[in-house]
């Protein structure tokens, strides 16, 4: 079963990721509050999930170095098209571990893409996250909130807690702050608020979160 969600959310996304133009793409404020850690990454910054390229064309506009990843190849094929100051751009799955070598990254961005697995599945590409980030590196993420009730939060059979099994036959995860607290609990978090985002036809309601690997050993 965990296959078939995994190919039925490749084709979902490959099919949302056909042809766009960089006039299309927005982008909106989210990451202003984190603006000083990006700023200061002396390495490129990872855009995980990089989707349409909202937040890479953000970085690339900041004048920030950055490598963009999906698993979508159609994704991946627009980065290339509509971002010529993007060096690197890789298509792989996040199941698969990162194509990165340890401390790679002292930043790494995971805009809505982190609430697709299953509790096992997290743990491990959070892991991956960990391992390729130095003592000290920022994951900056958002994620879907229980609250978010126009993109599915309730809806479907729930295979996990706050995890349910959507319509076309993929998962879905949806967080409180005590799940964020125990699903990033190998990481300081810094910062954690539910908000409003309003890119899409209806309001969505989402974490947006900062959480820093520990420099200790």
């Amino acid at each position: 079963m965990l296959n078939e969600y995994r190919e039925n959310a490749y084709e979902f996304w490959n099919g949302i990721h056909k042809n766009a133009d960089r006039s299309a793409i927005k982008t909106d404020d989210w990451l202003d509050r984190f603006e000083d850690i990006i700023m200061a990454s002396a390495k490129p910054v990872l855009d995980l999930g990089c989707g349409g390229g909202n937040d890479t064309l953000y970085l690339v506009e900041k004048g920030k170095e950055v490598i963009s990843c999906d698993q979508s190849q159609n994704a991946i094929e627009n980065i290339i098209k509509n971002f010529p100051e993007v060096k690197e751009a890789k298509c792989f799955n996040m199941l698969d571990g990162m194509p990165f070598e340890d401390g790679s990254f002292e930043v790494v961005i995971a805009d809505l893409c982190l609430h697709y697995f299953t509790e096992k599945d997290t743990f491990a590409i959070l892991n991956e996250i960990k391992r390729i980030l130095i003592p000290g590196g920022h994951l900056i993420l958002r994620v879907n909130s229980v609250n978010d009730v126009y993109h599915g939060a309730g809806e479907g059979r729930e295979i996990e807690h706050h995890l349910y099994e959507t319509d076309s036959k993929m998962i879905k995860r949806f967080f409180d702050e005590e799940d964020i607290k125990y699903i990033f609990k190998d990481f300081e978090i810094e910062y954690m608020h539910e908000e409003v985002m309003k890119r899409y036809s209806h309001e969505k309601r989402l974490y947006r979160v900062c959480c820093r690997v520990s420099d200790r050993t």
